[in-house]
Formats: C-alpha cells, sequence, structure tokens
C-alpha cells in the first residue's frame, strides 16, 4: 500500500517539476531577447553619433568577404550541398545580415524607439551643412550605394540557399 502512494505522489509531482523547468526556460528565453533589445539599441545609437564620421569618409564600413562574394554571383553553388553544408552556409550569411523573415513571426515594432531614433538622426545629420553633396564628393554616398548592394546580393544568397536546402528537405531555422 505503501509503495502505491508513493508512486502516486511521484507520479503528481512530475508535471510540476516539468512546469517549473518550462518556466525557468520561459524566463531565460525572455531575458536573452531583453539582452539583445538593449545591444541593438547601443548599437543603433553608436550608429547615428557617428555618421558624420562616415558622411565626410572617415569612418568607412568595409563590406564583409561573404558579401562581396554574393555580389559577384549570388546564384553560384554552394561548396557543399549537403545539408550540413547549406545550414553552415546560411549561418555564415546570418552572422552578417541577421535573422531571417520568419513565417509566423509577429512584428514587435516599439514606436518610442522609433521616434527617439529618428529624433537623433535629424539632430546628428543636421550638423553638416550640404550634407548630400558632401557624402557624394567624399565617397560616402557611392560606398553606402556599394554597401547596399552586397546586403541586397547576400539576402538572394540567403533566399538561393533556403530554397536549396527546402528542396533537399533539409530542416533549416531562420
Amino acid at each position: 500500500m505503501k509503495s502505491i502512494a508513493i508512486v502516486t505522489a511521484l507520479a503528481l509531482l512530475m508535471p510540476c517539476a516539468a512546469l517549473a523547468q518550462n518556466q525557468d526556460q520561459s524566463a531565460d528565453k525572455a531575458n536573452q531577447e531583453e539582452a539583445k533589445k538593449k545591444e541593438g539599441n547601443l548599437d543603433k545609437a553608436g550608429k547615428i553619433a557617428t555618421q558624420p564620421a562616415r558622411d565626410v569618409g572617415l569612418d568607412k564600413e568595409e563590406i564583409p568577404p561573404i558579401l562581396l562574394k554574393a555580389v559577384e554571383n549570388p546564384y553560384a553553388a554552394p561548396p557543399s550541398r549537403t545539408c550540413k553544408g547549406l545550414k553552415a552556409s546560411l549561418g555564415e550569411l546570418n552572422a552578417v545580415l541577421g535573422d531571417d523573415f520568419t513565417v509566423g513571426a509577429t512584428a514587435n515594432e516599439n514606436r518610442t524607439g522609433k521616434i527617439a531614433t529618428a529624433v537623433g538622426k535629424t539632430v546628428v545629420n543636421s550638423l553638416i551643412p550640404f550634407r548630400g553633396l558632401v557624402r557624394e564628393i567624399s565617397g560616402a554616398a557611392p560606398a553606402e550605394r556599394r554597401l547596399q548592394a552586397a546586403v541586397t546580393a547576400g539576402i538572394a544568397r540567403r533566399g538561393y540557399l533556403r530554397g536549396m536546402a527546402a528542396a533537399k528537405g533539409c530542416k533549416v531555422v531562420s
């Protein structure tokens, strides 16, 4: 009789332990997302503050080598056509481009953050008179166009690789 009571008690406690573990995992995930947001805000603030240096060509943003390869031919055959190789290639692109669009993801827009970013950009960009002309003369505008073209090629490459992975039946997350 005692053994039945012990087994019953353990059976009742198991779901509670699993629930507690799920709550811990949810809390960890929320903490990681909050840290990611803070890091993103600091990155935005840094980019806004250094914009004048980029405008006059003092601080040039280098194009990552993987994006330079994508500019040459975004639809070139990947080094490896295995699921593992395709995932590795996608991982390299995600590291440079950020996470890919995922179906079913909800947009989480921070209106206050968007307004603060817009105000910061307006203030910083007003520091240089004839900013557009200065950017063209300094080479900052053509460099930014090259960077944007490389990002576009990288996005095309990522889509191509994701399509190849889907055709092979590979499970690719993000």
